[in-house]
């Protein structure tokens, strides 16, 4: 995409806009190119799809009035695909899930100053922090059980590094530093999720109990790390009790207690599920009323959700990108080196016989490692 985004850019601004490229597409490789190329004091990640409002950055850079702050994050909506603003029932279950994301980061960030993630979409950090060069080797060099490459969830990693390092989080949630960002409007959503589900899984595991600085940082934060932990086993109990409860009572008919038809439990049960799941979307209904159609579908979701929830904890070996072949399973380390090594074999191919390269002292100790 190099040659389109810079005809891009020359027709923006070719002045103030730089285009940089890799060599091979690794997000991480990617993020710390365009770390080392800032020179302002803070810089902005952005995703592609991200769409700002006017006020967006007076609102997050206010937030580094804190000198201690070191990263902030957005609230967030679903910007509909269709230009005419139609929004498929995949494109509603996301904004679902973000208007409860919302709540929980506005409550996290106000009772104890910790957020779970600084979504990647849009977050904002002290350059500082992120020019550390312990901070790039670890981004650059992390493995999940010491084996398998971590190219997605970044932005959990770099939400765990400020916690673990003393500096602040936050997340402004308010209109005026609403992000809109689009989400696949089809089943291909399915695999979105899934990814960012074993991110969880990871990035929680790492922070619970292998770093552990959250629990006396962020006690709050921690105590939802935990609750989603075991919120999947919770979820499935709920029918599978239901279900006991409507054989079982035929076994205890007397008098006073003749059993209930099967569709008045069933029907109980539902309703009471919908109900409930409804007063936790109210702000995004309120929003958009004509979202409460999908209702069923967001308790189907839901379920399903628990399901994959489980199967991702099985799987976390898995590190592919999922909705791009052949991204994410290589190291971003390992593509620093081999592009270090091609450039000393083009040097000393390019070079003269009998004349000394023009060698720097770090790359002829790194030819001494290799050899």
């Amino acid at each position: 995409m190099l040659g389109p985004l810079q005809e891009l850019a020359n027709e923006v601004d070719p002045i103030r806009i730089r285009v940089l490229t890799v060599s091979k597409a690794n997000k991480r490789l990617q993020m710390v190119a365009g770390v080392n190329a800032t020179t302002t004091e803070l810089l902005v990640f952005a995703d592609d799809d991200a769409i700002w409002k006017p006020t967006m950055l007076d609102y997050i850079l206010a937030c580094f009035e804190d000198l201690k702050m070191g990263g902030v994050g957005t609230c967030q909506t679903v910007h509909a695909v269709d230009p005419s603003g139609y929004q498929t029932v995949w494109e509603v279950l996301a904004g679902f899930r973000l208007s409860i994301r919302n709540i929980e980061v506005a409550a996290s960030t106000h009772l104890d100053g910790g957020v779970c993630c600084l979504s990647g979409r849009t977050a904002a950090y002290r350059t500082l922090i992120l020019k550390d060069p312990a901070f790039q080797y670890g981004f650059q060099n992390d493995l999940w059980l010491g084996k398998y490459p971590l190219n997605s969830g970044d932005d959990k990693f770099l939400t765990r590094w400020m916690v673990t390092h003393g500096w602040n989080t936050f997340v402004q949630v308010c209109p005026e530093a609403e992000l809109y960002s689009t989400f696949k409007n089809n089943w291909r959503f399915i695999k979105q999720v899934l990814r960012w589900t074993r991110n969880t899984w990871r990035s929680d595991f790492r922070s619970l109990f292998t770093e552990r600085v959250i629990w006396h940082r962020h006690p709050y934060v921690a105590f939802t790390m935990v609750d989603k932990i075991f919120n999947p086993l919770t979820l499935l109990s709920g029918p599978v009790l239901v279900l006991i409860f409507a054989i079982k009572q035929n076994t205890q008919v007397g008098h006073t207690n003749a059993p209930l038809p099967i569709w008045n439990v069933l029907l109980s049960y539902i309703t009471w599920l919908l109900l409930t799941r409804g007063l936790k979307l109210l702000p995004h209904l309120i929003q958009r009323p004509r979202d409460v159609i999908h209702l069923p579908a967001w308790l189907l979701f839901n379920y399903y959700f628990a399901v994959m929830k489980v199967y991702a904890l099985f799987t976390l070996h898995e590190v592919g990108w999922g909705t791009r072949a052949g991204v994410g399973t290589t190291l971003a380390a390992d593509i620093t080196k081999e592009d270090n090594n091609r450039i000393m074999n083009d040097k000393m191919e390019a070079a003269p016989p009998h004349v000394e390269l023009d060698v720097t002292p770090l790359e002829r100790a790194h030819t001494r490692r290799l050899s």
